[in-house]
């Protein structure tokens, strides 16, 4: 603030005597308020004619000629600006102070110094949540878990902090890409997956793997590839087939990443898709379409094979009742079971067996009630509304 008044101060004295379009002709014995060409102090000569110069320190005559910032500010010094003499020149600025003559550096430098210490010394660190220490950003120092946590400021130790229980995803292969990998009867299969891990390490995490999430796009390509080939092209499409591939997918993967001391939980493996190649899409419909026929006409049969074997399994049960009765009563037993047969079986015929000695006379009822059903005329009713 100082600076600007001093400036301002500067440019009001350079422009006071004459206002910027003032009196012609020099400045001795002149009238400010002559204003005029034929003013007092015009005797036509050619160094005082024209008008002053308002730019020039002390207001001195002469041709008018550009201003020049130079100067303005060459009789600059410590009290302000001056029209002349010499004396200390210098920037006119002072540090301001407190009561007492003191400066407020101190303070100031104190303040900053506080602040620098507490947000790099101090860390809050998040439930889910855990920190690495690390001297100068290279060396592991400690491992914050949470809650608050102190360090030394930065730069000479730094925190990472990671949330170490989200579960993370990996799909592979990216986009609608096509990943083609080899069954165990030597066919290939259009196959995508999920994969789904998280820290669980956060120290083995930060400095065992280079890269841990392209590890892991690794490992997981591997571990698909060996459970795949291991299994036939039916099982693969099959839902079965894909929970044991999931399971040992998921089971190979997290053995290799322990290996690597990677730091790394595979949560779970999600088989996404499995389709032939696009070449041979077509036939191999047709071969699906003949696996379903064959599979639908297995399960009929089956379904009758086990109808006739619960039927087979009532009559038998059926016939250890009627045995068990016969033990008990054995001739009323053998009686029921002939009239019982003779029944089912006369029942269907139209022939009737007498004995010749005192033959009683035999009127066939049934037959002569299917012969008056048969000559009975079949009467036709016409329609409503008909002739």
């Amino acid at each position: 603030m100082t600076k600007f008044i001093d400036f301002r101060n500067s440019i009001v004295l350079a422009m006071a005597g004459k206002s910027p379009w003032g009196s012609w002709g020099n400045n001795d014995g002149g009238d400010e308020g002559d204003d005029g060409p034929s003013g007092g102090g015009d005797n036509g000569d050619d160094k005082g004619g024209g008008p002053r110069n308002p730019w020039l320190p002390g207001g001195g005559s002469g041709k008018r000629r550009s201003a020049n910032i130079e100067d303005i500010f060459k009789n600059r010094g410590p009290e302000g600006p001056r029209r002349g003499g010499g004396g200390p020149r210098g920037p006119n600025f002072r540090m301001p102070q407190r009561s007492g003559g003191k400066s407020w550096l101190p303070l100031i430098l104190g303040g900053a110094a506080v602040l620098w210490l507490g947000l790099s010394s101090v860390h809050f660190v998040q439930p889910r949540q855990q920190g690495v220490v690390t001297w100068l950003g290279g060396k592991y120092a400690a491992t914050l878990n949470p809650g608050t946590n102190w360090t030394l400021p930065w730069p000479v130790q730094q925190v990472t902090v990671e949330n170490v229980s989200q579960i993370r995803s990996a799909k592979i292969p990216e986009g609608n890409q096509e990943k083609l990998i080899l069954t165990g009867d030597q066919n290939l299969v259009d196959l995508s997956y999920l994969v789904r891990w998280n820290i669980k390490n956060l120290t083995d995490y930060q400095f065992q793997l280079e890269g841990p999430e392209e590890t892991i796009l690794e490992a997981a390509e591997a571990a698909m590839r060996a459970s795949v080939a291991e299994q036939p092209l039916d099982r693969v499409l099959s839902g079965a087939g894909r929970a044991d591939i999931e399971l040992a997918v998921m089971t190979r993967m997290q053995a290799m990443l322990d290996g690597y001391r990677a730091g790394i939980a595979v949560q779970g493996i999600e088989i996404d898709k499995t389709d032939p190649p696009q070449q041979v899409i077509e036939a191999f419909n047709d071969v699906l379409a003949a696996q379903q026929d064959a599979e639908r006409d297995i399960n009929q049969a089956q379904r009758y094979a086990q109808q006739l074997l619960a039927r087979a399994e009532g009559d038998a049960e059926a016939f250890n009742q009627i045995y068990g009765e016969y033990r008990l009563a054995p001739e009323v037993t053998r009686r029921r079971l002939y009239y019982e047969t003779m029944e089912s079986v006369l029942a269907k015929t139209d022939k009737t067996i007498i004995e010749a000695d005192g033959v009683t006379p035999y009127l066939p009822l049934p037959e002569v009630q299917r012969r008056s059903r048969e000559a009975q005329p079949q009467v036709v009713t016409p329609p409503a509304g008909g002739q």
